[in-house]
């Protein structure tokens, strides 16, 4: 009786293991690919051809993302970057604004990181077949020239007070002239004058005798 107890408890313990055992193989493998963060989706889709420029990226990833080691850059021809912003996150999806520009192919690259710290990189590709019409900046005013102002009368002649001061009449070549004649009278006077007194005395003298 003990034997057949001993070999039914030895046959339900092995079952029990290889349930444990069958459990732990299954789940094993599991644990590292569920670590692995990949992409699910996006928005284009990857080869989508469009013909108006979408207002953003957004890419939907199995695992929840870390903004802090997220990495999401836009492309557009002549890799040229057509980012409008900031990537905005939510749970495992992240929106990145794009500025709409020339028609050609659009390349979206990320990086996010794994939960066993391995980098997960890849792209998605769609092609913008209208570009985006440039909007015309405002041109500067330009000013209009205006004509002087025109006056049918004469000029004023300038007034007596702004002329300075008088100055000696000048013969044509600049040579003052009226100074030597006043010297050449104030002398003649000055001769006259002691001629008289000559005289004067002279009468006094004889009239003396």
């Amino acid at each position: 009786m003990e034997a057949i107890m001993g070999a039914r408890v030895t046959r339900v313990g092995t079952l029990v293991l290889s349930v444990v055992l069958a459990a732990l193989s299954v789940l094993l493998p599991a644990g590292p690919a569920a670590a692995h963060n990949s992409l699910t989706g996006s928005d284009p889709r990857t080869g989508a051809r469009l013909d108006e420029a979408p207002a953003s990226v957004r890419l939907t990833f199995l695992n929840k993302l870390d903004p802090t080691t997220t990495r999401v850059t836009v492309t557009g021809p002549d890799n040229v970057d057509a980012a409008a912003g900031k990537p905005a996150f939510s749970g495992s999806r992240v929106t990145v604004p794009v500025r709409p520009g020339a028609a050609g192919l659009y390349i979206v690259q990320y990086q996010v990181a794994s939960g066993d710290g391995h980098p997960i990189k890849g792209e998605v590709r769609f092609t913008l077949t209208v570009g985006a019409t440039p909007t015309a900046s405002p041109s500067a005013a330009v000013p209009t020239p205006t004509a002087p102002a025109s006056s049918s009368a004469p000029a004023a002649p300038p007034s007596s007070a702004a002329a300075g001061p008088l100055t000696p009449a000048a013969d044509s070549d600049g040579t003052a002239w009226w100074p030597w004649l006043l010297g050449a009278v104030l002398a003649l006077a000055a001769l006259a004058v002691g001629l008289l007194l000559r005289r004067r005395r002279s009468s006094r003298s004889g009239s003396a005798n």
